[in-house]
């Protein structure tokens, strides 16, 4: 079965950086567009960053563009965001999601149309 399993969360300062990883298996990785959502206490999920098949496009959220870069290996079927200058309100826990896509170039950015969704990591950024 399909499994996406997230890695990398923790306790940082801000300031500080994380990469986080998610590791997909059972699915053929190269036909899925993928992405990261986090969701903070009380607050309804968002989007963070997607990238497509190809690896050749992406998109931010404004909140952490120029911050967070997602990036993809299609030879270790995982998917990366490495999270830079973190801030408080950065603190939540983060999902990496697939996305069974036909187009190689386009990018989703809304929760419903992802397909598959991993377990979750927890980043904390303390003041």
């Amino acid at each position: 079965q399909v499994q996406l399993v997230e890695s990398g969360g923790g306790l940082v300062q801000a300031g500080d950086s994380l990469r986080l990883s998610c590791a997909a298996s059972g699915l053929s990785f190269s036909m899925y567009s993928m992405a990261w959502f986090r969701q903070a206490p009380g607050k309804e999920r968002e989007f963070v960053a997607s990238i497509s098949r190809s690896g050749g496009n992406t998109n931010y959220a404004d909140s952490v563009k120029g911050r967070f870069t997602i990036s993809r290996d299609s030879a270790k079927n995982t998917v990366s965001l490495q999270m830079n200058s973190l801030k408080p309100d950065d603190t939540a826990a983060y999902y990496c999601a697939a996305n069974r896509s036909i187009s190689s170039y386009t990018t989703y950015v809304q929760g419903n149309d992802y397909n598959y969704w991993g377990q979750g990591t927890q980043v904390t950024v303390s003041s």
